[in-house]
């Protein structure tokens, strides 16, 4: 089966390449590493969603190259003396994909959506919102339960994209998913499951002049070395995420372009701590048993065998150019010996068996090798258990899994990295991990405008979850993008999104 999906990309990819140059003169074709979970951004998930979005979902607000807040369907914003008030002045030339004008009474039907839908992923995000107004048509007020200082990085990513309520007032929750309608360059065509997502240019879009692509094909293609043959082909245009190994070559070619970035995320191995009859069965229920896995780990090796050399060794949410950084938190060295002490310290007796869940891409799947070969020398019988990537968080999420391997592409608040994995029942919390003293201290962070006092609190949670390891932090996520040499105007940003605003083919 997996031979014959290869082969299928590869004579797709061969028939675009010999079509017409005319006819694909201005379409934009971008090879995703896996498929999103959901086109609906309330309900979203993953990275890849979060790329395919920035072409079709604005959001109040944006980030620059910089990580500088910058408008978007705000014009500006403003908070009251209290820092309990965010008050936001709209654009007044915005339409909906569908005709519809966006204007502060839709934003307001959005913030009720996500705000109380069971199914919603941004619940956790934007939870000290108490109210939601629309004094008038361009004036949209949030008033806080406290003060929040990671609201406005929220608003900057899929908690601030604006659907046209047309799309979900009386509907199906599943209806925006299956033809989400939002105010972004490119309007949703059609979707093929692991296949392809079709947008076309939205041609009332406020800032259209500024974009080139008539239509951008977004194809997820979980194996790298197919992934990079079509972009070679000419059947991509662009890819992310390029497999480490075929850096050296990707520099090589003068017919590619090799545009990296340090991101703001990171890959982590995290475990199910008390999600359903899955936990209490599994060894990984004791810490103990937990940090005797991390420590059998060598991330350097990892760096090294499957990064080559760009996967740099993590053992925080926050990277090095954060201000929320503290080396005292570096990941700790390869330790054997201590890793089968604390599993005789458990009561346990070598083989400790386990699995190991994973997206099936090709980087994933030989991090897992990895961490399989290494773990057994530590005494632990790991069971590989790959998938697609988001068929494994919707097993993650119910629990059923022991161990999973999962990234994060990163926050601009350091809120958006820790506190949505590790607080009390928040969205993507899959483990269930819950530690009132970290949700206290995580709280006071989020309340606290000033960087040095946030940072010690920080400090303190970390304190914690270094010794309770319900997350294991392999390494900081680097985004390597690769594009045809006729593709130009990209810059790519450490979140690690996708815009294509000034983008075009050279002439």
């Amino acid at each position: 089966m997996i031979k014959s999906v290869r082969i299928s990309r590869v004579l797709w990819g061969l028939l675009l390449a010999l079509a017409s140059a005319s006819a694909l003169a201005q379409e934009l074709r971008i090879g995703l590493q896996e498929d999103p979970d959901t086109l609906d951004p309330q309900r979203a998930r993953t990275y890849v969603s979060r790329i395919v979005f920035t072409s079709l979902c604005d959001k109040l607000v944006d980030v620059d190259d910089k990580l500088h807040f910058v408008p978007q369907l705000a014009k500006s914003w403003s908070w009251s003396a209290d820092n309990k008030t965010l008050t936001f002045k709209l654009r007044d030339d915005v339409l909906f994909q569908d005709g519809t004008k966006f204007d502060a009474a839709a934003a307001k039907a959005n913030f009720d959506r996500e705000m109380t839908i069971p199914e919603s992923m941004r619940k956790s995000e934007i939870k000290s919102i108490a109210s939601v107004a629309a004094p008038d048509s361009s004036t949209l007020v949030l008033t806080l339960k406290h003060p929040d200082a990671t609201l406005l990085a929220a608003l900057s990513d899929r908690a601030g994209m604006m659907l046209s309520p047309a799309s979900f007032q009386g509907k199906p929750v599943d209806a925006v998913a299956q033809h989400p309608v939002c105010s972004g360059p490119y309007k949703f065509v059609e979707r093929v499951q692991n296949d392809r997502i079709v947008l076309q240019k939205f041609k009332r879009y406020y800032d259209a002049k500024d974009y080139h692509f008539d239509r951008v094909v977004f194809m997820p293609i979980p194996d790298s070395t197919v992934r990079l043959s079509n972009l070679r082909a000419g059947s991509l245009n662009m890819l992310e995420r390029l497999n480490p190994a075929d850096v050296p070559q990707v520099k090589k070619d003068a017919s590619l372009t090799f545009a990296p970035v340090n991101g703001l995320g990171f890959q982590e191995m995290f475990f199910n701590v008390d999600n359903g009859p899955m936990a209490q069965k599994s060894p990984f229920k004791d810490p103990r048993v937990r940090k005797a896995l991390e420590l059998s780990i060598d991330r350097n090796a990892i760096n090294q065998v499957v990064g080559n050399g760009i996967f740099p060794p993590a053992g925080q949410p926050f990277p090095p150019a954060s201000p929320y950084f503290n080396a005292k938190f570096d990941p700790p060295a390869r330790d054997v010996a201590k890793a089968k002490a604390l599993l005789k310290q458990a009561g346990l007796t070598p083989p400790v068996k386990g699995t190991l869940s994973f997206g099936n891409t090709t980087t994933s799947s030989a991090i897992a090798q990895m961490i399989q070969a290494m773990a057994s020398e530590a005494g632990f019988d790991l069971s590989l258990q790959p998938m697609e990537y988001a068929a494994m968080l919707s097993q993650t999420r119910q629990g059923n899994f022991q161990v999973a391997l999962e990234g994060w592409s990163g926050r601009v608040d350091p809120d958006g990295n820790l506190a949505l994995f590790v607080e009390c029942g928040a969205s993507f919390n899959d483990g269930h991990y819950c530690n009132a003293d970290v949700d206290k201290l995580l709280k006071a962070a989020r309340e606290n405008p000033d960087e040095a006092q946030r940072k010690a609190l920080y400090d303190q949670a970390q304190e914690i979850l270094t010794k309770d390891d319900p997350y294991v932090y392999l390494y900081y996520q680097p985004w390597p993008f690769v594009l045809q040499k006729k593709v130009v105007g990209f810059t790519p940003s450490p979140d690690g999104m996708i815009r294509l605003k000034g983008v075009h083919f050279a002439q």
